[in-house]
């Protein structure tokens, strides 16, 4: 059980206002046709749906950091997109949120990331992606690690977002952490497959359940599973916590001091899990720099996640409504 005073919640929520985050990673746009299925085609057994409605919004990196910033905080975006209309489109976004460009890098060579969802009768017909996944290398890879070094030096943590869209390069990765190191900055981390085990060294490293079971090559079962998985991952990784998340079961904080702790789910009701764990990582991010330990952060992100999981889409967390639900209900 892990008690947080509704004073102590003030405090570290009040605390959250002004902090800079470095979010690094993978942007990209989620964008929605929505319409009505009239008829099957002709040329080929598939629905045709009539759009009546076209939305977009922040998806991959370009979520935690507006998630960072409906927190409080201000977020600082470094990634890759193209010279492209929706590469517009995304800049236009940044300025309607009040986000800062500096740190985006637009390429000729690759388009901007976009993940398209046909969207008939309420129901999922068909996802289309544009992307290109290729490593970033040479100047590219260099202008990405200037940046990032031009910003450490201002922020007050770092998050790692990584999708395994070729901007988180092995390169970016060790001179991300050594820059934190040098600084003496909080350093977060939601890794994918490829780079898993290069994430060292740093304050948290948060996979979720399927991605340790991969990284692992083992299959989480049971507790003890999970906890074996989990000593397992501190030993190859050495951060100072691993937040392992774990869908409806919660999420398990293991820590430097051998502490293992569980955290149920906080979702009355799941509506959808979409963006979830850009709601964590961000707000434990936010929390840690604001004064939280790891326990007290991982908490305030557990109910973060459980607020954004019962709306429909990918939705950000809102600041006010996490301190209300927070103090509602009572982590004391």
């Amino acid at each position: 059980m892990i008690n947080i005073s509704a004073p102590r919640i003030e405090q570290l929520i009040s605390n959250f206002k002004k902090k800079r985050i470095l979010v690094i990673g993978d942007l990209m746009i989620d964008e929605y046709l929505i319409g009505n299925v009239i008829r099957l085609s002709p040329e080929a057994p598939v629905p045709i749906v009539e759009i009546k409605d076209e939305k977009v919004s922040f998806g991959g990196a370009a979520n935690v950091a507006l998630n960072v910033s409906t927190l409080g905080s201000e977020p600082i975006i470094v990634g890759v997109i193209g010279k492209d209309r929706m590469g517009d489109l995304f800049i236009d976004m940044l300025y309607k949120n009040n986000m800062i460009t500096e740190g985006i890098v637009r390429m000729n060579n690759r388009p901007t990331t976009v993940k398209t969802r046909v969207i008939g009768h309420s129901q999922h017909i068909a996802r289309v992606d544009r992307e290109h996944n290729s490593y970033l290398s040479g100047k590219d890879e260099a202008q990405i690690v200037e940046k990032i070094t031009g910003f450490i030096p201002k922020v007050d943590g770092i998050i790692i977002q990584d999708y395994n869209k070729g901007v988180l390069t092995e390169h970016v990765i060790a001179s991300v952490i050594e820059l934190s190191k040098r600084f003496n900055k909080l350093i977060t981390v939601d890794p994918k497959f490829i780079n898993f085990l290069k994430y060292k060294s740093v304050s948290v490293f948060k996979p979720n359940i399927k991605e340790t079971e991969e990284a692992l090559a083992l299959k989480i079962i049971c507790e003890d599973d999970l906890i074996k998985a989990g000593k397992k991952l501190m030993e190859k990784i050495n951060p100072d916590s691993l937040l392992i998340t774990r869908g409806p079961s919660g999420m398990s904080l293991f820590e430097s001091d051998g502490s293992i702790t569980n955290i149920a789910t906080r979702a009355r009701k799941i509506a959808d899990v979409s963006g979830a764990g850009d709601t964590v990582i961000s707000t434990l991010t936010v929390s840690l720099v604001a004064g939280a330990n790891h326990k007290e952060a991982a908490t305030l992100a557990n109910y973060a996640a459980g607020i954004v999981c019962e709306e429909v889409g990918i939705v950000p967390i809102d600041i006010d409504v996490l301190q209300r639900v927070c103090i509602g209900s009572g982590i004391q």
